[in-house]
């Protein structure tokens, strides 16, 4: 094994992109599960995602149509899921698993006509003098837009949260939903909104997979993200800040372990392949060990009449 050939330096960067699919979907799903939901079908809506924004800018020639594209297809994917749910009452779990399920096969379908097709490139940012840093430079300020857009959404989340009014009404309504719907809130609207937010970021953690991060349409592509990004929500005890570091740690390990198939690593391909999943996790739970109390009204379906 070679570990000369692995560079530090583009480790790290290559860290940042890696983890920025899992980032959006799990801060969507944070917004979700906060208000109250649990979608599990952030799988199926980050592949709905992926595809759409592939189609969309080999279509028009611009990756940013593509991520509009994805973001849109990953709310009205969602919006099916809070029909069932918000309207007809219909189980969350399952609701959540046959979207999924649903999204997957939609997406197999939808991108027949587009495997081995090249989609146009996504510029990255030029910053001047900060690419010029050394080695801070070429790991913090060499990436394409998306990047810095999922932090920054982190950091507007937490403030959102923590800081607004409207955030303190999705908490309400994630806690208590009849004590909300008391105050006259209206419960089912709001958490449409938030169900439509969530599908919208994993639909662009999805289109970033297949533009940016591979880029390449493949059928199943998501290849479990969806899953780590809800399992990071849940450990991360519903945090922006924590979501960040356990996206990072997963988008670490995931780099790492190719890196180390190519260095030619003596140990079984498999092993590593499913690595960045078994780290990620056992940290969380170790991470999790303070964890606050999840949303009270979790997973509870709300009945206006109550």
């Amino acid at each position: 094994m070679d570990l000369s050939s692995i560079n530090p330096i583009l480790l790290l960067a290559s860290l940042m992109v890696a983890a920025t699919p899992v980032l959006f979907a799990a801060l969507g799903e944070l917004i979700v599960e906060r208000a109250g939901v649990l979608n599990l079908g952030v799988e199926g809506m980050m592949i709905t995602g992926a595809v759409a924004g592939f189609i969309m800018a080999v279509e028009t020639g611009s990756p940013t149509m593509g991520f509009i594209g994805a973001a849109v297809a990953g709310a009205l994917l969602s919006m099916l899921f809070a029909l069932l749910t918000q309207v007809f009452l219909a189980n969350q779990v399952a609701s959540g698993l046959a979207l999924t399920l649903f999204g997957l096969g939609l997406s197999a379908l939808l991108g027949q006509g587009y495997v081995g097709v090249k989609p146009p490139s996504t510029p990255k940012l030029d910053l001047g003098m900060l690419t010029d840093l050394p080695v801070i430079g070429r790991i913090l300020f060499v990436h394409d837009a998306m990047v810095y857009v999922g932090l920054l959404l982190a950091v507007a989340i937490w403030f959102f949260l923590a800081r607004t009014r409207a955030g303190l009404i999705l908490r309400a309504v994630g806690e208590n939903h009849d004590a909300a719907h008391a105050l006259g809130y209206k419960v089912v609207r709001i958490r449409f909104a938030a169900i439509a937010f969530g599908g919208a970021c994993a639909g662009l953690g999805g289109a970033y997979l297949s533009l940016v991060r591979v880029p390449q349409w493949t059928e199943g592509m998501t290849a479990g993200i969806g899953w780590i990004a809800l399992a990071l929500v849940v450990f991360a005890s519903w945090k922006p800040g924590r979501v960040v570091m356990g996206a990072y740690l997963f988008g670490g390990v995931n780099v790492l372990q190719l890196n180390l198939q190519a260095a030619g690593a003596a140990i079984p391909v498999e092993y590593l392949a499913m690595s960045p999943y078994l780290i990620t996790i056992i940290v969380l739970v170790i991470m999790s060990a303070d964890r606050s109390r999840a949303p009270a009204s979790l997973g509870r379906p709300f009945h206006a009449s109550h």
